[in-house]
């Protein structure tokens, strides 16, 4: 009991909470080499790089679909209207911004727009390949303006769904119908793109300001404290690293096909665990499908 009451005094005092429910990559390397490594084993060597090697892949691609690998992160949006992507970003998964009661608003992808390389052109339209403006060409490359004009003009321009409601002489007298409109322009929320090549998110000009949250895909590597994986996928990663180092192996290749379907079949016992489905809450869901939907 002494060591149990020191351990739980160690947790409650420190500040890492909750973190017994994760294991380190460190140590899930340190686990393989003793469980699967050595004289009479499935492995009978490897070096400890090519196990952190395949670890690491291991947890990269468990992190896009079956790990809880969902990362946030919020600024205040600064007159430029950009955000930059995270180090570790794959994908987002949703872009909102939070009012003054905290309650955030989806902000949706505007897929008709993007930020071009904007080529500098002399006043008959020819590319310029003149940096300074000396009139003598200074450069064989092409020559990038600061930004593009179709940024510029999504920046500047008042989006229109929060112009007038459509409430005008050529929507209005058809009875209030909105014929042709987008539903995801169908808001007042702003909109947003993602350009890839330079790392920033870009905002519609009525998001200026405002405390935008970017909840984003993390590929899981990182620092050493980041590195973790969640126990109910354990045994997915140890199964994953054994079917890697196997069938890349010449004595591993009649014991690999065994471990790619103990690799697939962990995979998807740590989905269905991770999943954290609870019996009220779908209870809750399944009762709100009985509603009738009032036209």
């Amino acid at each position: 009991m002494g060591l149990l009451n020191e351990t739980a005094k160690d947790y409650y005092t420190g500040s890492d909470f909750g973190g017994y429910q994760f294991i380190s990559l460190s140590n899930i390397i340190n686990n393989f080499m003793i469980a699967y490594v050595g004289e009479g084993k499935i492995i009978p060597k490897v070096k400890r790089v090519d196990v952190s090697f395949h670890a690491q892949r291991a947890i990269q691609e468990l992190s896009y679909d079956t790990f809880k690998s969902t990362k946030s992160q919020e600024i205040e949006l600064p007159p430029s209207l950009t955000m930059q992507l995270p180090q570790d970003y794959v994908n987002y998964v949703k872009l909102t911004w939070a009012d003054g009661a905290g309650v955030e608003h989806v902000i949706y992808p505007a897929s008709k727009t993007s930020n071009p390389f904007s080529i500098k052109q002399a006043s008959d339209g020819s590319y310029s390949f003149d940096t300074d403006d000396d009139g003598t060409d200074d450069t064989t490359s092409l020559i990038e303006n600061d930004q593009s004009t179709t940024w510029s003009r999504y920046k500047s321009n008042t989006p229109a769904e929060i112009k007038d409601d459509y409430e005008d002489d050529t929507f209005w007298p058809n009875m209030g119908q909105r014929y042709g409109l987008e539903p995801s322009h169908a808001q007042a929320n702003g909109s947003f793109y993602i350009d890839e090549l330079k790392g920033n998110i870009h905002f519609s000009s009525n998001i200026s300001g405002k405390t935008v949250i970017l909840k984003y895909i993390s590929d899981g590597l990182g620092t050493d404290s980041e590195m973790i994986v969640h126990k109910f996928a354990e045994e997915a990663m140890y199964k994953s690293i054994a079917y890697a180092i196997l069938s890349t192996t010449m004595n591993g290749q009649a014991l690999a096909p065994v471990f790619q379907r103990q690799k697939s079949a962990e995979i998807r016992k740590a989905k269905l665990r991770l999943s954290n489905l609870k019996i009220e809450e779908l209870t809750q869901i399944m009762r709100g499908k009985s509603k009738f939907i009032k036209h």
